[in-house]
């Protein structure tokens, strides 16, 4: 399926690009959160007329974007979790535990679906995270998981 992006996204186009993507990810995800319309005559005309708002936008998201970035790049967060005695803990820490754990440490809001983690965090210890707070602006936090009490 043809779609046009309205704004940038990391690894799959700028804005007003027309690109071809899956029928289930252009209306599940990109026509459903607003950052593409379907590719038809009348939408990629109207997406040239509107392009410069567009980008100033998209600009303005970059700007706070990298505003977050200053206030929280190789910032260390630690996480108190029930584990086991060689280490493992019951469940794992999530990327939403992981939002509300900087909200409430520096009020800042980051949605859980920004924040990826390369493996998941199973065990105590440390972990860097990587935030995608935009598509040319990624963080780098550090998370400590520590043991909030030993069960046997």
């Amino acid at each position: 399926m043809k779609v046009i992006l309205l704004e940038n996204i990391r690894s799959i186009g700028s804005i007003g690009e027309v690109i071809e993507v899956k029928r289930g990810f252009a209306r599940n995800f990109l026509i459903a959160n607003k950052k593409a319309l379907y590719a038809s005559k009348e939408n990629i005309s109207e997406v040239e007329k509107i392009k410069n708002q567009l980008n100033k936008k998209d600009q303005d998201k970059k700007k706070f974007a990298k505003e977050i970035f200053e206030k929280i790049k190789l910032k260390e967060y630690s996480v108190k979790k029930l584990s086991t005695e060689n280490k493992e803990l019951y469940g794992s820490v999530k990327p939403t535990e992981i939002s509300k754990i900087i909200f409430e440490n520096d009020k800042i809001e980051i949605k859980p679906s920004m924040i990826q983690l390369k493996d998941e965090i199973k065990t105590l210890g440390e972990y860097m995270v990587n935030i995608n707070l935009h598509s040319e602006v990624q963080a780098q936090i550090k998370i400590k998981v520590l043991a909030a009490e030993n069960i046997q």
